[in-house]
């Protein structure tokens, strides 16, 4: 079969959802602080219980609900029912609400107890604990201390329930109401009704529409103060997600307007309000006034004084000659120092604060490596990290010292939302080299910059041209603009690097130029030599099929690749040749049959390759990184993901973390290398085709690069030079407004 035929795929069809009705009859499992569940259901009319699986916080044994949701088959446990949202019943008989109260749900009734205490009220039980709690008295061995226990722990157990009911009334789902009790607790009803807008801001997995139609069905109309309010906090965020520091008062005004479909007469008392309570913070500018979220404005002033203090600190002098350092380096790596390379070296031996930019092929590692020799040489304490794993674990190999994520290196700690290491108590190194800085976002930023003590150098490593941080803020190039900071360009590509297509059609591409391709391969599975090659495909549904068969079949057979070796970089993620079209057809070629966990339309498998989509600070996986299922734990229902070498354990309900990665968006592999890059190019992809985007997938590819569409898309991507600017105002403020 030749290289780019193409074949079918098929697609899995959606579950029917129904209704069922019954008695839990035993729990077999509950983990993730009752996230998820795994249950016997007593039907009637059925001789044998149904397994019931899901989000079924606070219930019992005994408990009685009418539960809404599908039938699934699963592969190992047979067929059971995937609870999407559920109602708790009350009891029926007296035998229910004795299983019901012994289940050991409330503490201080076990079964004895419970039978003692439905002996006494019978039917009446649960009216009586819920109205009248001082009777349990009458009950043999209850006295008024262990009343009052018993009637605190019903109440509790009472009023999580009551939420869950409340919440799931207005279509939130269970999985999302476990964790709005978790964040708000008994006070969740009262909360959400004053203000259902703050679930968009205080809760993982609720945006503003989902939030706005909860406030729609309690009564919340679209001019309420609160609506407008949240609304605009809504579009900061939003922004701050497309990259933006601020936004300008006027464009922030019409876009709430437009958003909320209100009147922007509304919006603009909106935006004050919001000011003196502190939620924005509002500058003025030399054109207009510009309108933060408060910890971004804080975040961006911090990144500036930091680094300017950085600029006018004084550093210990080094205890040697730098031509002589550099001369050492050069012999024991048995190497020629181009001007510019000896260049970055001395400045970084002798200034505080520098950057070093350039393209792949022009050394950027070669110098790290000779600063990193040299300081050690002098005895001196050196630093290394990058902003994701895949990038530290490359510093570390291209240095041979230990390198981490600036997040182990700043030490988060998750309980106390903050970094260990801070002004206060700074790190411990007398030089920090920084790779990949690209994609340090501005909060990030501010966090690095105050844990360097004065006299500690700090070295940033990466590349201008490469698309900015996914957060917001565009830190590296902002610095770069400033001129105050010291830079260094590469911009010689080595004789080594120049024989790689890659590395020169990466330079032609930032150049605006159309890359070359080699001459068509001889036959044989290891004669293609090339490591960059366009196959043109016009039609997007045949391109997505040649993309699969690549990277499944084809190229793993012609370049000794296996699948896991090969990365899908594409500009967007909806249409037929978006990353979530890609991953489906990836996954049904790669993990077919292999054992799954499953949650609403997820659906993962050992196997898979699976991406981080927000940091979670308390399984120390960060926006980005990138892993694979290792294993579906058979009792816990866990999906575990090992992320270089660490294993982390998801419930079925946090598998909305997480997104299938066999194909990803080229802003979701910055810092990334992979040994091959398969990346689609379609004119269906118009509105994201550009050079700095371009550049940053083909700059992905270690050994081979191969673009799948067509000439005209690709030509429309090197000639666009347009680069969406972000709102940020590092620049002006390190240059001193």
């Amino acid at each position: 079969m030749d290289l780019f035929e193409r074949s079918a795929g098929k697609r899995s069809e959606p579950a029917t959802e129904t209704a069922i009705e019954g008695t839990l009859e035993r729990i077999v499992f509950s983990g993730g602080g009752g996230e998820f569940t795994v249950a016997r259901l007593e039907m009637a009319g059925q001789a044998e219980p149904v397994t019931v699986v899901g989000s079924l916080l606070g219930l019992p044994v005994g408990a009685r609900l009418r539960a809404k949701g599908y039938y699934e088959q699963n592969p190992r446990f047979g067929r059971q029912f995937r609870v999407v949202s559920f109602t708790e019943l009350s009891p029926q008989t007296q035998d229910g609400i004795k299983r019901y109260l012994g289940a050991g749900l409330v503490k201080g009734i076990g079964p004895e107890m419970a039978a003692r205490i439905v002996a006494r009220f019978g039917e009446n039980t649960l009216r009586i604990l819920d109205e009248r709690p001082e009777r349990l008295r009458e009950v043999p061995g209850i006295g008024a201390a262990r009343a009052r226990a018993i009637h605190e722990a019903w109440s509790s157990q009472r009023g999580q329930r009551e939420v869950m009911v409340f919440l799931q009334g207005f279509g939130v789902s269970p999985a999302l109401a476990v964790r709005i009790f978790k964040r708000y607790g008994n006070e969740t009803v009262a909360r959400v009704r004053e203000n259902p807008y703050r679930l968009a801001f205080d809760v993982w997995g609720i945006g503003f529409l989902s939030a706005d139609r909860l406030a729609a069905s309690l009564g919340i109309d679209k001019a309420n103060p609160v609506r407008v309010e949240a609304g605009v906090r809504h579009v900061l965020v939003e922004a701050s997600g497309q990259g933006h520091v601020y936004l300008p008062r006027a464009r922030l005004t019409e876009e709430a307007g437009r958003h909320l479909e209100v009147d922007a007469a509304l919006v603009e008392p909106a935006v004050d309000r919001l000011a003196r309570q502190g939620e924005v913070a509002i500058e003025h500018t030399g054109d207009g006034e510009a309108v933060y979220e408060t910890g971004l404005l804080r975040a961006e002033r911090a990144v500036a004084q930091g680094l300017r203090r950085l600029l006018h600190s004084r550093c210990k002098p080094l205890p040697v000659d730098a031509e002589r350092a550099i001369a050492r380096y050069s012999k024991e790596a048995g190497l020629t120092l181009a001007p510019r390379q000896a260049e970055a070296i001395r400045r970084a031996l002798a200034l505080p604060l520098l950057v070093i930019t350039g393209g792949p092929g022009v050394g950027k590692t070669t110098i790290v490596r000779g600063i990193v020799s040299t300081f050690l040489g002098c005895g001196r304490r050196v630093a290394l990290a990058a902003p994701t794993g895949r990038a530290a674990k490359r510093l570390q190999e291209a240095t041979g010292q230990p390198a981490a994520t600036l997040h182990r290196l700043l030490e988060w700690r998750p309980a106390e939302n903050m970094f260990g290491r801070n002004q206060a108590r700074p790190l411990a190194t007398d030089l920090l080299v920084v790779d990949e800085a690209s994609m340090i976002d501005v909060r990030l930023g501010a966090d690095l910059v105050a844990a360097l003590a004065g006299g500690t150098r700090l070295v940033l490593v990466g590349d201008q041209d490469q698309l900015p941080s996914v957060g917001p803020g565009m830190v590296l190039r902002d610095v770069i603009a400033s001129g105050v900071v010291p830079v260094v360009r590469l911009d010689e590509i080595f004789r080594q690097a120049a024989q790689s297509l890659i590395v020169t059609n990466a330079h032609r591409i930032h150049d605006g130029e159309l890359p070359t391709f080699g001459e068509p391969p001889p036959a044989g599975p290891q004669a293609d030599k090339r490591d960059f090659f366009l196959v043109k495909v016009e039609d997007p549904s045949a391109a997505a099929l040649l993309v699969r068969d690549l990277v499944v079949e084809r190229l793993p057979k012609r370049y000794g690749l296996q699948p896991g070796d090969i990365q899908v970089l594409t500009p967007m993620h909806r249409g037929e040749l978006g990353a979530t079209h890609l991953n489906q057809l990836l996954q049904e070629a790669q993990s077919a049959g292999a054992e799954e966990l499953q949650s609403g339309s997820r659906r993962f498998r050992v196997g898979d390759r699976v991406m981080q989509l927000r940091n979670n600070y308390d399984k120390d996986v960060y926006n980005g990184d990138i892993g694979n299922v290792v294993r579906v734990a058979r009792v816990e229902r866990e999906l575990v993901v090992r992320f270089d070498e660490r294993e982390v354990a998801f419930t079925s309900d946090d598998l909305d973390e997480l997104a299938l990665a066999y194909a990803a968006t080229v802003h979701k592999a910055q810092g990334s290398e992979y040994p091959a890059v398969v990346i689609p190019l379609h004119t269906q992809h118009f509105v994201m085709l550009a050079r700095n985007l371009l550049y940053t997938a083909v700059t992905r590819g270690k050994r081979l690069v191969v673009l799948v569409g067509t000439p005209k898309a690709l030509a429309i991507a090197v000639h666009n030079a347009k680069v969406a600017m972000r709102c940020t105002r590092l620049t002006q403020r390190l240059v001193g407004e």
